[in-house]
């Protein structure tokens, strides 16, 4: 079991294991069903992950999906498909600690997001109860600081009339996003096509990379339990007595495999 109560086991993610400390690292997040597969897929212009055509997530494991950066080929952009949020398989409390044990890896083993691209379906006439608690959830994740690495990418377009997706943009911008708009993030469209997708990635790949994610502050630097970070908290109901000596536990397995150990 993971540190909150799952409807399935534990999943152990794949770690990068050649990381390169000039690699271009976007993790792409959103809730399930948003098209964070299709984007990569599109992206690097084949199927590198497979994609989901109902409610269940097909991101069954972290996928790393990695192509030479076209401006500098001697670099490489490493688009990072993560499980989705509201899944019906999985408690979104057990996808946050995958997410967040990805992330606490990385950050030991000193590997610097470029950003982070988040995703959201403009079709959705509205924003239902479950989008805004994981969007809470996912700005509790990143910090303010972060936000001006992180690109806000509307998705599936081709299945709403343009007025009414311009019009949702609209609310999204001055209400949901405004928030993070006003720390730095950046709106963009996802057309379903290379060029868009590149477009959105190149606004990442072209920044400051980020020192770290709040997140990863809280657990690596801090040493917190995952249900004492401001994530956790956001999500969690009533934790359990023995969760901080279960992320302790973790904690040491990773600093004993990372980079910074040796």
């Amino acid at each position: 079991m993971g540190l909150w109560s799952t409807k399935k086991p534990k999943v152990n993610d794949p770690i990068l294991k050649d990381g390169r400390k000039d690699d271009i690292v976007i993790p792409i997040m959103g809730i399930i069903g948003v098209g964070k597969s299709s984007f990569i897929n599109t992206a690097i212009g084949r199927d590198v992950t497979p994609v989901g055509h109902d409610l269940k997530s097909c991101t069954a494991q972290i996928v790393h999906a990695i192509v030479p950066y076209p401006l500098d080929p001697n670099r490489r952009v490493v688009l990072v498909d993560t499980p989705g949020f509201d899944d019906t398989d999985a408690d979104d409390s057990e996808i946050l600690r995958r997410v967040a044990e990805w992330l606490a890896h990385s950050h030991s083993d000193g590997m610097k997001l470029a950003g982070i691209i988040y995703l959201h379906e403009i079709s959705q006439t509205r924003m239902l109860k479950s989008a805004r608690k994981n969007l809470l959830m996912f700005k509790k994740l990143c910090g303010d600081d972060a936000c001006k690495n992180i690109i806000l990418a509307t998705t599936k377009w081709g299945e709403v009339e343009e007025a009414a997706g311009v019009s949702r943009e609209g609310q999204l911008k001055n209400t949901f996003w405004k928030e993070m708009i006003g720390h730095g993030s950046r709106m963009c469209q996802f057309r379903d096509n290379h060029e868009s997708a590149w477009r959105i990635v190149e606004m990442i790949a072209v920044a400051e990379p980020l020192e770290a994610l709040r997140i990863q502050k809280e657990l690596v630097d801090h040493h917190k339990s995952l249900t004492e970070t401001e994530a956790g908290i956001s999500i969690s109901k009533k934790p359990r007595p023995d969760q901080k000596m279960r992320w302790s536990n973790t904690l040491k397995s990773i600093f004993g495999g990372g980079r910074n150990s040796q």
